[in-house]
């Protein structure tokens, strides 16, 4: 194990002095060191309880004969971060919780892993951690929140966001809104409906990386503090098969992520989050495999936004388990998983208990599954929209293009009232290099959609759009502005033409054309004076990859 490295020995006399300050004894010098990693902070929702939660996983690891040692990682929260500069540190920050994941288990030569997480960018962090490492882990997120209540309707944070355009369209007044923002949120957990978090916990758990029902029970039921309790167990186990998490980590299993996904109809981000976790793990996925999938598998899960039905909902109706017994003919259901079960015996104890939750195969929410992967001339290596969010896989649509080089441009344009119906708005230089940081750009979405707007105009952007995002919103537009992109020589009134079924994107410009501006385009400086996200922006990737760091 590679905790004898620091405890036995003679010359580990002095290390053994320093963990001996810690509390350790002479007979826990003989026991597994567990890493456990915990992203606890007091400014994210997701993850106040989470200091709570770890005291579980310690009992746990404990009674089962190992020392737990927890560490801490940080957190950014996508929606207080939302619509100002604080969102271009949030992709950035997956950067940094991997690294401090892997410093924290290789400098202290832990013999095993558990990560604690929630929330958009720390799941992924933590899983690109813990593949580099490779030692025995178990993954453990936090849980969704509770759905809030207004006038006997389940609501959430989108229609927060939603609710301010709105407002500024004149729909609702002040003391509405407030009303709205009072309940929307009403305990800890990550927000209730299929955003990032969410669909990453359920990635993770389709992935067998987290117990069963890891993905969907509430965060704050005594449920997720048993399967807290027992994670501190499984990691025992696991150490003594010999099991490390690139074992389960594989194609196969990359590609059931994928099908969950699809299926469910999660965030956009998954894709850039599991194509970086599988650059980790030398794992040769691309966006290709996600539009393969997709037009394979249908959507059967109506989830907010998309749907009507919160995460409360998925868990009601049979959770995980449920969806992978559902899709079973999709997947490799021979993959194992952390807790000694393989997909297929997970499958077998799933329990589907609400077919409108859970759709039946042929009675599905959309015939194909609730991502699909565009490219054409606007976005030659690709581009990503949520079709579930969207209600029609026959979408098309043509129109001139409106321009806007940054997020905040454009919310005041939207916001101000100035798009025009049948307009086709562009922000751009948002991308992983320009923004720099690839923002989330939930508040223009939102206004599209509180104003009225949403089956009247299109989104496209190189930035990223948020997993609340509703409507024809398409992001991860590449080649990105930054590097001269396509989408950098869209001029206002350009048609751009967005056709679902094709899987097209194309700006309706001659190849010369678009050749004469690329010679007259003139690169920009990233819009940031940070040194962090200039090294950021000089290193990171294209989207397509997954934003990996150079």
């Amino acid at each position: 194990m590679p905790s004898v490295n620091v405890k036995e020995g003679v010359d580990r006399a002095p290390h053994r002095s320093l963990l001996r300050a810690d509390g350790l004894k002479d007979e826990d010098f003989n026991k597994p060191f567990i890493g456990i990693a915990n992203s606890f902070t007091e400014i994210v929702p997701g993850h106040i309880h989470l200091r709570e939660l770890v005291e579980h996983v310690k009992r746990g690891v404990r009674d089962a004969g190992g020392i737990p040692f927890e560490f801490n990682t940080i957190a950014v929260d996508d929606g207080i971060a939302m619509g100002h500069e604080g969102m271009k540190y949030s992709l950035p920050s997956r950067e940094l919780i991997a690294d401090s994941v892997e410093t924290m288990v290789n400098a202290h030569q832990f013999d095993a892993l558990i990560t604690i997480s929630n929330c958009d960018k720390i799941t992924p962090g933590m899983l690109m951690g813990a593949i580099r490492v490779n030692v025995p882990t178990v993954m453990l997120t936090g849980g969704p929140m509770a759905a809030g209540r207004l006038d006997d309707k389940s609501i959430g944070l989108i229609d927060v966001f939603e609710a301010v355009g709105q407002y500024k369209a004149g729909k609702i007044n002040e003391l509405q809104l407030q009303r709205i923002e009072r309940v929307a949120c009403p305990a800890a957990g990550s927000c209730s409906g299929l955003f990032t978090a969410n669909s990453m916990a359920i990635i993770v758990e389709a992935m067998g990386l987290s117990l069963p029902y890891a993905g969907t029970a509430l965060a704050t039921s005594e449920e997720r503090r048993d399967i807290a309790y027992r994670t501190g167990r499984t990691i025992m186990e696991l150490i003594r098969s010999g099991t490390t998490i690139r074992q389960l980590v594989t194609d196969s299993a990359m590609k059931n992520a994928i099908t969950v996904d699809m299926a469910l109809g999660g965030s956009t981000n998954t894709v850039i989050h599991l194509l970086a976790a599988a650059n980790e793990g030398n794992i040769a996925i691309s966006l290709e495999d996600f539009d393969r999938i997709g037009r394979l598998v249908p959507h059967i899960a109506p989830i907010y936004p998309g749907g009507r039905y919160m995460l409360e909902d998925l868990h009601r109706a049979g959770g995980v388990p449920a969806i992978i017994k559902r899709l079973a003919k999709f997947l490799d259901l021979t993959q194992n998983s952390v807790s000694g079960l393989k997909i297929g015996d997970i499958a077998n104890m799933g329990n589907i208990v609400d077919e409108e939750v859970i759709r039946p195969l042929d009675r599905a929410v959309h015939s194909e599954g609730g991502i699909a992967v565009l490219r054409g001339s606007l976005a030659p290596e690709g581009a990503v929209i949520k079709t579930a969010a969207l209600g029609d896989p026959d979408y098309s649509f043509e129109g001139p293009a409106v321009t806007f080089d940054s997020e905040e441009e454009a919310y005041s344009a939207i916001t101000a009232g100035r798009i025009a119906k049948g307009a086709v708005i562009i922000i751009r230089y948002e991308g992983p290099r320009g923004g720099p940081g690839m923002r989330e750009m939930l508040s223009p979405t939102s206004a599209v959609v509180g104003m009225g707007l949403d089956h009247q105009v299109a989104l496209v952007t190189d930035g990223r759009f948020s997993g609340g995002t509703r409507g024809p919103c398409i992001a991860h537009v590449t080649p990105e502005a930054a590097i001269g992109g396509p989408i950098a020589m869209v001029k206002d009134g350009d048609l751009i033409s967005i056709n679902l079924k094709q899987r097209k994107l194309d700006l309706m410009i001659s190849g010369e054309e678009l050749r004469l501006r690329y010679v007259k385009w003139e690169r920009r400086k990233p819009n940031t004076k940070s040194k962090w996200l200039l090294r950021y922006a000089a290193s990171v990737g294209s989207a397509s990859k997954g934003c990996p760091l150079d």
